[in-house]
């Protein structure tokens, strides 16, 4: 490369913000890293599973590699965020020891559910620009499948409706129909402890409340932040991917958090996960 190519290159680079640090090194030739790192979600997949060369050819079923023991152990020994110190070696072991197994293996399915993605967005509210999460999920549609928002966090609502969560210390005499339900105005007084008149049920709908508030033009979309993936594909095992752009081999797409849950932690691992 002569020294004009080489001014042209680094041209193109420094005018090119969304160019990562895996695409320079591409771009130089260094395969190593190249191939080292998990640089999409689907190619994510597809190591777990063992279904491409380390070069990054697909495998097919008939292959000889398609879904190898072998290959599936070396992958997924370098499918985790080696910097958190949470994820410890006889966690990690124990975890693919389980997906592993030769009687039941553990596969990742794009399409079979049991994984969504987080999406930390920023919108403009009140003149502010204000983070709102939106949890996406694939839904089944015609011959094909799209992505869905399924749920949302915003902490302007979970503020509005914060005393659902003290417990219900209001109610209505039960002989109020004797009064034709006049004594509703205590309800309607202060709109702060409204919710506490709902059904022990009740449950406020966030999604309704954000589709409201955007088709109101009280909030506006301005950018997206951050994505990560939750999964619960694995029995007994939940973990999260997240992207990590950083310079080495052990960047990408990774497994930045592991937990063992049964059924009953899954329900309560879940209303976390969503802030509820």
């Amino acid at each position: 490369m002569n020294k004009v190519h080489w001014l042209v290159f680094t041209a193109i680079l420094l005018l090119t913000p969304g160019l990562k640090a895996q695409s320079f090194n591409s771009l130089l030739g260094d395969e190593s890293i190249l191939y080292a790192q998990t640089k999409q979600m689907n190619q994510f997949f597809r190591r777990f599973n063992a279904e491409e060369s380390s070069a990054g050819d697909r495998f097919y079923p008939g292959d000889k590699d398609y879904r190898n023991a072998f290959l599936r152990k070396r992958y997924l020994n370098i499918l985790f965020d080696n910097q958190n110190a949470s994820i410890t070696d006889p966690l990690k072991d124990k975890f693919i020891d389980d997906v592993l197994n030769p009687v039941a293996p553990a596969y990742l399915d794009f399409h079979a559910g049991q994984w969504f993605a987080e999406v930390t967005t920023k919108f403009l509210y009140q003149g502010k620009e204000e983070p709102v999460t939106l949890f996406m999920k694939l839904e089944k549609e015609n011959l094909g499948y799209k992505w869905v928002i399924s749920n949302v966090y915003f902490r302007h609502f979970q503020l509005m409706f914060h005393n659902l969560d003290n417990g219900s210390q209001r109610f209505l005499h039960p002989l109020s129909h004797e009064l034709d339900f006049m004594n509703l105005v205590k309800v309607f007084k202060d709109k702060e402890f409204v919710e506490q008149y709902t059904a022990s049920d009740y449950h406020p709908d966030y999604l309704t409340l954000f589709l409201y508030e955007f088709k109101k033009g009280n909030l506006l979309f301005k950018t997206v932040n951050n994505v990560k993936f939750h999964f619960f594909q694995v029995p007994g095992w939940y973990f999260e991917v997240s992207d990590f752009n950083r310079s080495g081999t052990n960047s990408g797409w990774l497994i930045s958090s592991l937990l063992q849950v049964n059924e009953s932690d899954k329900e309560l691992l879940l209303k976390y996960l969503y802030h509820e």
